[in-house]
C-alpha cells in the first residue's frame, strides 16, 4: 500500500512509540519498508505539496535520531539485521535536508548530524590505525550505510554554516580521510580484487558483478568523503594533524613507480566505465591529498617538525616514511599510463592533458609543501645531518644536490621537459637549511661543489624562467652571507663567476614580473655581501663589462639603474648598500693574505684607483644621501651612509659631491616615509619656510623647529639631536661633518656650517669629554682655525 509523505512520518512516529516494548525484527521491516518509502518520496522536489518544509517542522528529525540510536543499541556498528533499516534512516536524513536550510537547522537541533558522525566514528574503530595497502574488507550493505552518512553529512552542511561549525568542532575530517582511504585506498583496484569482502564470503561468490558493486559504492563513498572535507575547509581551522600523514601520502605512493607502473588485474585489463571511474577517483584522492599537504605544511607547526622527524626517526609514523614519499613523488612521480589507453569508456585527449596541468600543480603544492617543512628552524637539525662523512651534509642535502646536478647536467633538463621544479624546490631548500659559515662551507665543497652547479649557464640565463632565478639567487645570497667570515667562501663563489653571471641573467632589468623584485633583492644581497673586504671583486663590479648585453653595461650602470626607477624602497635601500661595501672595500687597508708579486700588487693598486675614480659620482654620492634620508627608523642604514660619505670625501673630487648631495632635495619617494617621529601634532608650513624645514605645531600649541626631512642633512641633524642616536652613530656624524668640511666649499658648506653649529655647541656642553663631545668639539675647533 503506498503511503504518502506525511503518513510515512506519521508511521515511524508511531514505530518509534512501538520499539521500547516491541523491539522485534516485524518492527524494524516496517521501518525499513516505510523509511524506504518516504526516502523515496523526499527525492521529488518540485511536486505540488512541500513535503520538505511541512515535515521538518514535525517531529519527524527527532524520530530519526532516536531510531538511529535504537538500531545500533549500544553497538559501535549495526548488526546485520539492522543494516537495511539504517541505510534507509539515513536516506531519509540526507534528502530531507537537500538544499533546505530550515531542515538543516531542525536536524542539527534534533541531533541528528551528530548521531551520523557517532556511526562513522564507530565504523572507523573497526579498521587498522596504520593505512593498509589493501581495502578494507566490508559488506555491501555496510558499505552503503558508510556512504549515505557520509552523504547526509554532506547534504546538511553544504552552504549551512551552523552543521559546518559543529562538524567542524568534532574533528569529523579526521574521522571521514581515515575511514574513506582505508575502503578506497588510492589505487588499489590495480593490487587487489578479492581480499575486501568479508571473511564469511565464499570464493565462489565472489563474482565479478559482486567486485565491481563493492568498487563502485567505495568510489563513491571517497568523492563524497572529499568533497564534504573540502566543505570543511578553511583558513582557520586546520582540518588534520600529523596523525593523518601517513593516510595522506598514500596518494602520492600510488602514484610513484613501482606501484605506477604494475599491470592491472584481469578484470581490469580492458577498459571500461568502472576503470575510467576508478582511475578518476584515484587522481581526485591525488589532488585532494597533496592540497592537504600544502596547507597543513603551511598552517600547523606540529606538521612540519613531525614530517623532519619521521625523514630521520621511521617510527614517527608507523614506519611509512611520508616525507621521502613526497620527494619521491616529487622526483618519480608519473601520469598513469592507463590515461592513455584509446577506447569508447577511456579519456578522451582534453580531459588528459586537463589531468596532466593537474597533476603538475599536484607537484607544485608537494613541493611548498616541502620548502615549508625545510623552512621550520626546528627541522634544522633533522634535515641537516653531519654524521656520515661520505654524505656531507646527510641524506636530504645529498640529495637537494643530485637535483641540480641532474638538472645541470642535462638528465633532467633537456628535451623539452626540464625539470625546473626539482631545482626550485632543491635550491629553496637548501636555502632555508643553510645557516652560517659551516653549512655554506660543506656545500661549496666537494663533493657538493654547489658553485660550480649554480653558476651553470641553464640556471642563470636571460631566458631562464623567474621561479628558478629566484630559488637560485636566493640560494647564492645565503651562501655569499658567509663570505665575509670565510674568505675561502667567498673565493669559491667568486671563482665561480657568480657576480658576472647574475648581471648577466637580466634580473636587473626594467621588466614587469610580480616576483621580480624578491629576486632582484636577492640578487642585491648576494652580490653585497660578495663585494664586501673584497678588492678584486669590487673592482670587477665597478669596472666590467656586462656579457652580451645591449647596450654594454657594467654592474655599477646596472645597479644605479635599479636603484633610481625602482619604487620599492627594499631595492633602493639595499641595492644602495652596495656601494657602501663598494666604497669600503676600494677605501679600506686590505689584509694582505694573499702571495701576489710587486707587479701583481701594482696592477690591482691601478685597478682599485681606476675603480674610486668611476665611483665618484654625483649618482653615487646622491644614492648614498637618499640612504641616510630614507633611513629615519633604520640607525644602521644611516651609519652606514654617512660611513662611506665620509670615505668618498676623502677622494679629491668627493668633497664637493658629498656636500652638494647633502643639501639638494631628496627624491620624492624619500619624504613621506621618513618623516621623524614626534608627539601628536600639526604639520603646517609658512611661505618663507617653503623650502626649509617646516613649523611642527604639537598638540599644546607650542612651537618645535623639527623636522620633515627634505634634504639629507636634516636627517643628519635630527639623528644628531636625538639622545637615542647611539653615541657611535652620532660621532660618526661629526666626524664626517668635519671631514665633508676639508673638501666642500661655497654656500653648500656655509648651509651646513649654520645648520649644524648649535647642534654640536650643545653636544660639547653636554657631553664634555666624552667621545661623542669630543668629536663634535674637533669640528669646531676646526672651523674656528679655517
Amino acid at each position: 500500500m503506498s503511503l504518502t509523505c506525511a503518513q510515512c512520518a506519521r508511521k515511524l512516529g508511531d514505530l518509534v512509540a512501538q520499539l521500547p516494548v516491541n523491539d522485534i525484527e516485524e518492527t524494524w521491516k516496517e521501518v525499513e519498508l516505510t523509511a524506504q518509502q518516504l526516502a523515496n518520496g523526499l527525492r521529488i522536489r518540485d511536486g505540488p505539496d512541500d513535503n520538505h518544509t511541512m515535515l521538518g517542522k514535525t517531529l519527524l528529525p527527532q524520530n530519526l535520531t532516536t531510531l538511529l540510536s535504537s538500531a545500533l543499541n549500544g553497538t559501535l556498528i549495526p548488526g546485520a539485521s539492522r543494516t537495511a533499516p539504517v541505510f534507509e534512516i539515513l536516506r531519509v536524513g540526507a534528502n530531507l535536508c537537500v538544499e533546505h536550510d530550515q531542515n538543516r537547522g531542525h536536524l542539527l537541533e534534533a541531533g541528528f548530524p551528530q548521531a551520523v558522525v557517532s556511526l562513522l566514528e564507530g565504523y572507523t574503530d573497526t579498521i587498522p590505525e596504520e593505512p593498509q595497502m589493501d581495502p578494507f574488507p566490508m559488506s555491501i550493505a555496510h558499505l552503503q550505510v558508510v556512504k549515505t552518512a557520509v552523504g547526509v553529512l554532506l547534504n546538511a552542511t553544504l552552504t549551512y554554516e551552523p552543521v559546518r561549525n559543529r562538524l567542524i568542532s568534532l574533528e569529523v575530517a579526521k574521522t571521514i580521510f581515515r575511514l574513506s582511504t582505508a575502503l578506497y585506498p588510492p589505487a588499489a583496484w590495480m593490487r587487489t580484487t578479492s581480499s575486501f569482502h568479508l571473511p564469511d564470503i565464499s570464493p565462489s561468490d565472489i563474482t565479478f558483478d559482486r567486485i565491481a558493486e563493492s568498487w563502485s559504492i567505495r568510489a563513491g563513498l571517497s568523492s563524497w568523503a572529499g568533497r564534504l572535507i573540502s566543505e570543511l575547509q578553511d583558513d582557520v581551522h586546520p582540518l588534520f594533524s600529523q596523525e593523518v600523514l601517513p593516510h595522506l601520502v598514500q596518494s602520492l605512493i600510488a602514484f610513484t613507480p613501482p606501484l605506477l607502473a604494475a599491470p592491472p588485474p584481469s578484470h581490469f585489463a580492458q577498459s571500461s566505465q568502472l576503470r575510467t571511474t576508478l582511475l578518476n577517483t584515484d587522481f581526485d584522492l591525488l589532488s585532494e591529498s597533496c592540497s592537504h599537504l600544502e596547507s597543513s605544511a603551511l598552517d600547523v607547526a606540529d606538521v612540519r617538525l613531525s614530517l623532519a622527524r619521521g625523514f630521520t626517526f621511521p617510527a614517527e609514523h608507523h614506519n611509512i616514511p611520508c616525507f621521502s614519499a613526497m620527494l619521491d613523488f616529487v622526483e618519480k612521480g608519473k601520469y598513469p599510463p592507463l590515461w592513455y589507453v584509446q577506447s569508447e569508456n577511456g579519456l578522451d585527449g582534453g580531459d588528459v592533458s586537463k589531468k596532466e596541468k593537474a597533476f603538475d600543480d599536484c607537484k607544485a603544492a608537494v613541493i611548498k609543501a616541502v620548502v615549508e617543512v625545510s623552512g621550520d628552524d626546528r627541522n634544522l637539525d633533522l634535515l641537516w645531518d653531519d654524521s656520515d662523512d661520505t654524505q656531507p651534509g646527510g641524506e636530504f642535502v645529498s640529495r637537494m644536490v643530485d637535483w641540480i646536478r641532474a638538472f645541470v647536467s642535462g638528465e633532467t633538463s633537456g628535451n623539452g621537459n626540464g625539470r625546473d621544479d626539482l631545482v626550485i624546490c632543491a635550491t629553496l631548500s637548501l636555502g632555508n637549511i643553510t645557516r652560517g659559515e659551516s653549512h655554506s662551507t660543506i656545500l661549496l665543497s666537494q663533493p657538493h661543489d654547489i658553485a660550480r652547479l649554480l653558476s651553470s649557464d641553464v640556471l642563470l640565463a636571460p631566458s631562464t624562467d623567474i621561479k628558478l632565478k629566484h630559488g637560485v639567487i636566493g640560494l647564492l645570497k645565503h651562501l655569499a652571507q658567509s663570505s665575509s667570515q670565510m674568505p675561502s667562501n667567498r673565493a669559491a663563489l667568486s671563482a665561480a663567476g657568480v657576480i658576472q653571471l647574475i648581471l648577466r641573467s637580466g634580473v636587473w632589468d626594467d621588466r614587469s614580473d610580480f616576483m621580480l623584485e624578491i629576486v632582484q633583492v636577492n640578487a642585491i644581497g648576494a652580490i653585497k655581501h660578495l663585494c664586501s673586504n673584497s678588492v678584486d671583486n669590487a673592482c670587477n663590479f665597478i669596472l666590467e663589462p656586462v656579457d652580451s648585453q645591449d647596450p654594454p653595461s657594467t654592474g655599477l650602470s646596472q645597479l644605479l639603474a635599479l636603484v633610481k626607477r625602482s619604487d620599492t624602497v627594499a631595492i633602493k635601500s639595499e641595492g644602495t648598500r652596495i656601494i657602501v661595501n663598494l666604497v669600503r672595500s676600494l677605501w679600506t687597508n686590505e689584509r694582505r693574505d694573499e702571495l701576489l708579486s710587486e707587479e701583481e700588487l701594482q696592477a690591482r693598486q691601478q685597478k682599485r684607483v681606476k675603480a674610486m675614480d668611476v665611483l665618484v659620482t654625483p649618482a653615487c654620492a646622491e644614492a648614498l644621501a637618499a640612504l641616510i634620508g630614507r633611513s629615519a627608523k633604520h640607525l644602521i642604514l644611516i651609519n652606514e651612509g654617512v660611513v662611506a660619505s665620509s670615505l668618498l670625501s676623502m677622494h679629491r673630487d668627493g668633497g664637493a659631491l658629498i656636500l652638494n648631495a647633502l643639501t639638494v632635495p631628496l627624491p620624492v619617494e624619500v619624504g613621506p616615509s621618513s618623516t621623524a617621529s614626534a608627539p601628536a601634532s600639526t604639520i603646517a608650513s609658512t611661505s618663507s619656510e617653503a623650502t626649509d624645514s617646516p613649523i611642527v605645531l604639537s598638540s599644546t600649541g607650542a612651537s618645535n623647529k623639527i623636522t620633515s626631512i627634505r634634504h639629507a642633512l636634516d636627517q643628519l641633524v635630527v639623528s644628531l639631536k636625538s639622545e637615542s642616536t647611539p653615541a657611535e652613530v652620532r660621532t660618526n656624524i661629526c666626524a664626517f661633518l668635519g671631514q665633508v668640511s676639508k673638501r666642500g666649499t661655497g654656500d653648500g658648506l656655509q648651509r651646513l656650517k649654520d645648520t649644524t653649529r648649535p647642534i654640536l655647541e650643545e653636544l660639547v656642553s653636554v657631553h664634555g669629554q666624552s667621545m661623542l663631545g669630543s668629536a663634535a668639539k674637533k669640528v669646531l675647533d676646526m672651523w674656528i682655525s679655517e
